[in-house]
């Protein structure tokens, strides 16, 4: 039995964390903690867990949760985790931290994006990217997981078999994103009131959003040249879900004999969580939402490639990869504890 710990329980990845935790049969969860100075039962924060925990969540003790967790979780706000990642490490836990910090290896881009000098450059360079479809057997080994964000996750997903085997010009792509109002995070923000958000919809951060060079990075390791994508996403009126409609150009002059939708199948045939659709068939969020499934249609005409991605924002884009991600690294079966 693996004793898990929870940093920051109280938002909507540590919530999806806290539900998935507490059902999975290989592990303990034996600590959660808050950014809050008032203590309180996990069941008091979200009455809907009940009888099932009996873990007291309160502000963060490091010595009291390297004491009782193996492995821990952290569920931070972005530039938060690196101060207390060293200290874990230094202590021997395994750690998933599901915020940016560790995801952007170049520290200038990480700067730049998230306005904040990196103060944790030895293990940014040492931690592995957790895209388990990608990374899997670094996952297995790895002390220190930068679990993705959300919109990579799909985008990167979406695009990984094209730029693996350069079926296409990568210089064209497209990212056209939707998501959810939680994939914000738990925050009180006039942009994010009901009424601001209810029978609207809008792009923002067009052009400066934090995960562009994300996806960037991994798709310019899997293409083995530089790929800089056009990023847009877009605030949807509902609660939890990522659709992205991303397009891109062939390669002028060069055909395939195998389509597209093939080529997927074969190349995902041995992802639980990866579901192709057939061709001309598009997947909707309502397909994915409370799952860990990432489903994935695509179309091919005249010159056009279009690819059509849904997830579900807080446990594919989040914590369900992030316990995809621990099954892997203590040798669980892939799927146990997820759906």
């Amino acid at each position: 039995m693996v004793n898990v710990g929870i940093i920051g329980s109280a938002g909507y990845t540590g919530e999806a964390l806290v539900e998935i935790l507490l059902t999975h049969p290989g592990v303990r969860l034996s600590y959660a903690s808050r950014k809050s100075d008032l203590t309180l039962p996990v069941s008091e924060i979200f009455p809907k867990f009940g009888s099932r925990t009996g873990i007291i969540c309160g502000p963060t003790n490091l010595k009291e949760a390297i004491a009782k967790c193996d492995l821990l979780f952290l569920a931070l706000p972005h530039t938060s985790s690196m101060a207390v990642v060293p200290k874990l490490l230094a202590a021997g836990k395994k750690v998933i931290d599901l915020s940016a910090d560790y995801r952007l290896k170049n520290v200038k881009v990480y700067r730049d994006y998230y306005g904040v000098k990196h103060s944790d450059k030895t293990n940014l360079q040492k931690a592995v990217y957790g895209l388990p479809e990608l990374y899997r057997n670094k996952i297995k080994g790895a002390s220190l997981i930068a679990n993705p964000g959300c919109y990579p996750a799909a985008a990167i997903l979406a695009l990984a078999p094209i730029a693996a085997l350069g079926l296409a010009d990568l210089s064209s792509i497209i990212i056209d994103a939707k998501s959810g109002v939680t994939g914000a995070g738990k925050k009180i923000a006039e942009g994010f009131l009901f009424s601001e958000i209810n029978e609207d919809f809008k792009a923002y951060k067009v052009g400066v959003h934090q995960h562009t060079p994300e996806i960037n990075q991994v798709l310019s390791k899997l293409a083995v040249k530089k790929v800089k994508v056009t990023f847009v996403p877009h605030l949807l009126p509902i609660n939890r879900g990522i659709l992205e409609t991303i397009y891109l150009k062939k390669v002028k002059g060069k055909s395939s004999k195998v389509k597209l939708t093939e080529l997927y199948k074969r190349f995902y045939k041995k992802e639980p969580f990866i579901r192709i659709k057939e061709e001309g068939a598009f997947p909707r969020i309502k397909d994915v939402s409370g799952t860990n499934f990432c489903d994935i249609g695509l179309k091919e005409f005249d010159d056009n490639i279009v690819i059509i991605a849904a997830i579900d924002n807080l446990l594919k884009g989040a914590s369900g990869t992030a316990v995809q991600n621990m099954n892997i690294m203590y040798k669980f079966p892939e799927t146990l504890g997820l759906f």
